[in-house]
């Protein structure tokens, strides 16, 4: 009920009201861009859009809307306007205000259609589909969590992180594709696919976090201390967002073992860079690569990502609000249903 309860008592007001600041802030840093050039001055002139956009999950109620704002506005869209305020990255206030507003503050890279229409299928409803139909079995498999052992508990979260991301920018695309008539760049590319960490991670996994870090974190680096530092720095800084993130889902202090997560796979995916720059060294047949791949995020994750979640509670937290919204779209639809049935009495 908890969640049912956030929705009718102000949640869907502050996403109202959230909107609105979004809007009119992004509007007002559009403007700023244009007339200031790239350098400091343009800088300061965003950081207080960057500040107002750190501060907008505290807006909500629920863990959900806070992770989500906190995913589109405090980490991406703050990255986009620091990069803004060099000249670089997806943002131009060239863009039409609509463009940029959607550019800024959601997880996507628009791209303009070509003349010949795409043939690839429309593959967003299809995964709004299967996502919206694990995700319930998801939940209910939560009541037998008493009886699962830890592994099959985590293996429970990652399937849920998983489906509950795809299913975040599959709708993302749909509406952003429908209402805009433009494409976007592909989100995930079949992680399960991933025959090494810098193929995961750079390629396949979440692909509008590595497209911000490389231009605000890893080219800067590596250009002042080499390739290898401008990994690990890359990595720290994702450790730190998610520690923010978490932070803003679950209101506790941070543990560190996220960081540690990202730092272990930073150095690790260094050394594959450094062992790839030897020609001639060998390297596993991909047969091989991709399910050692898959083994050591899994079997890291089981060890350091997932137990975050747990001690800070965010699996009762998520499963609350789920049940909550499921109460609430039961209520919505008996009011409907009984509004229906005046309106055909009177007529």
């Amino acid at each position: 009920m908890g969640m049912a309860m956030a929705l009718t008592d102000g949640e869907v007001g502050a996403l109202i009201k959230v909107s609105a600041a979004v809007w009119v802030a992004m509007s007002y840093a559009r403007l700023a861009a244009a007339r200031l050039r790239p350098g400091a001055l343009r800088l300061l002139a965003l950081l207080p859009v960057v500040a107002l956009l750190c501060a907008i999950p505290f807006a909500f109620s629920t863990s959900t809307f806070r992770g989500t704002s906190g995913f589109f506005l405090a980490w991406l869209g703050s990255f986009k306007l620091l990069l803004l305020g060099a000249g670089i990255g997806p943002l131009d206030p060239s863009l039409r205000l609509s463009h940029f507003v959607c550019s800024a503050t959601l997880p996507v890279k628009l791209r303009r259609q070509s003349k010949e229409k795409s043939q690839a299928p429309a593959r967003g409803p299809a995964r709004i589909l299967l996502s919206g139909a694990v995700i319930p079995g998801v939940i209910y498999a939560y009541q037998f969590k008493s009886s699962m052992g830890r592994y099959q508990l985590l293996a429970l979260y990652s399937v849920h992180i998983y489906f509950s991301l795809d299913l975040l920018l599959a709708t993302v695309h749909t509406v952003i594709h429908d209402l805009l008539g433009m494409e976007m760049e592909p989100q995930v590319d079949r992680p399960y696919l991933a025959s090494s960490l810098r193929d995961f991670w750079g390629r396949r996994w979440n692909l509008m976090v590595p497209s911000i870090l490389r231009p605000s974190v890893f080219r800067p680096v590596r250009a002042r201390l080499g390739n290898a530092a401008g990994v690990q720095a890359t990595f720290l800084v994702s450790g730190l967002m998610h520690e923010l993130m978490f932070y803003y889902i679950m209101r506790s202090a941070p543990s560190g073992e996220v960081t540690a997560f990202f730092l272990l796979h930073g150095a690790c995916a260094a050394a594959e860079g450094w062992w790839a720059s030897h020609a001639g060294w060998w390297r596993p047949p991909r047969p091989a690569a991709v399910p050692l791949t898959l083994a050591f995020v899994a079997g890291t994750g089981f060890w350091l990502f997932l137990p975050a979640m747990v001690k800070g509670g965010l699996d009762e937290m998520v499963l609350r609000e789920c049940q909550g919204m499921v109460v609430f779209m039961e209520q919505a639809a008996r009011r409907l249903a009984g509004a229906t049935d005046l309106v055909s009495s009177t007529m």
